[in-house]
């Protein structure tokens, strides 16, 4: 028999990334499909379907050519049961039974996660972790995500809320409001909105000339891009706003490290392509509060799969769970 694939599927708010793999990791083809949010989300598995019996037709194989699927969904999951806990993203704002709406929707073995902890696993099996079994994964984007790995296995906990990193308290008084409800949450100053949210902070209370102003005045708004690449020309408000961004993220994960000892700690999602000036003060701030042995055995790295991630660990779910 001809060797079979592996389906991996990142399901996102707004695209839904969809992978075929070998058993290898190796991705053999993949496509995006836009995520159909109306009446509740309740067509979004069946174009998931259709989309992969679309794309064997095109290919010329069959259903049997695919081992199963493996899906990461933006909310806590509970992999034993199959649920995904009310992703209002998505419309689904009671709990879903995820893993049996794939299993008929496509006639295949399925076994879902969290999102992040997919970009995690795959990081560890074909990324910047490098086979390492004990690892963390944080991915900075519009939001923070995490994953934690210990021994190969992704950290759940009792209601698949383990490893939130986004919602560790990094401000404890006077933060900003989270959506999670609470305020100073790591998610509200080091994703790129947070970012954001603080340069903003720094050229309302201050009237230094700084580059970003300039933007702001001519385009009405900076991104974080825009603040990476003045700090990259030393812009002194901009290299402040960084440090501030840094700290926060460092202190949380060398309190990550310290708790876990990690083998490494991969950084990933848009904000992580500032690369070097972003690592650089973070690994400082890392090393300021991190436990002595933390500090030389865990290692800092950028997350090096990109948006491939997602669909990378759906695959690893398939290869090992199913």
């Amino acid at each position: 028999m001809t060797e079979q694939w592996l389906v991996g599927v990142d399901l996102g708010g707004t695209t839904t990334k969809i992978a075929f793999l070998s058993k290898y990791g190796e991705l053999l083809h993949k496509w995006e499909i836009p995520t159909d949010k109306s009446e509740n989300g309740k067509n979004i598995i069946v174009n998931i379907a259709k989309a992969i019996d679309r794309k064997l037709e095109e290919l010329g194989q069959s259903k049997a050519k695919l081992v199963g699927i493996g899906m990461g969904a933006p909310g806590p999951v509970d992999m034993a049961k199959g649920i995904i806990y009310e992703a209002v993203n998505l419309g689904w704002d009671t709990n879903t039974p995820l893993k049996d709406l794939l299993e008929v929707e496509t006639g295949l073995p399925a076994v879902i996660d969290n999102d992040a902890n997919c970009a995690a696993l795959g990081e560890m099996w074909k990324g910047a972790g490098d086979g390492a079994k004990d690892l963390v994964c944080v991915t900075l984007g519009t939001g923070v995500g995490g994953g934690v790995i210990t021994n190969g296995d992704i950290v759940h906990g009792v209601k698949g809320a383990g490893g939130e990193i986004g919602h560790i308290t990094v401000v404890p008084e006077g933060g900003f409001q989270c959506n999670c409800g609470k305020t100073g949450c790591l998610e509200t100053v080091a994703s790129a909105t947070g970012v954001v949210r603080l340069a903003n902070e720094k050229l309302d209370s201050t009237s230094d000339h700084s580059t970003l102003r300039d933007i702001r005045n001519e385009k009405g708004k900076v991104s974080a891009k825009d603040v990476f690449d003045a700090a990259r020309s030393n812009d002194e408000l901009a290299v402040s706003v960084v440090g501030q961004l840094a700290f926060y993220l460092g202190l949380a994960l060398a309190n990550l490290g310290n708790v876990l000892n990690p083998e490494k700690i991969v950084i990933g999602g848009g904000v992580s392509q500032a690369g070097d000036i972003l690592l650089k003060p973070v690994l400082s701030c890392f090393e300021q509060f991190s436990f002595p042995t933390v500090r030389t055995s865990t290692g800092l790295s950028i997350a090096t799969l990109g948006n491939d991630a997602g669909v990378i660990g759906a695959a690893w779910l398939v290869k090992n769970k199913i």
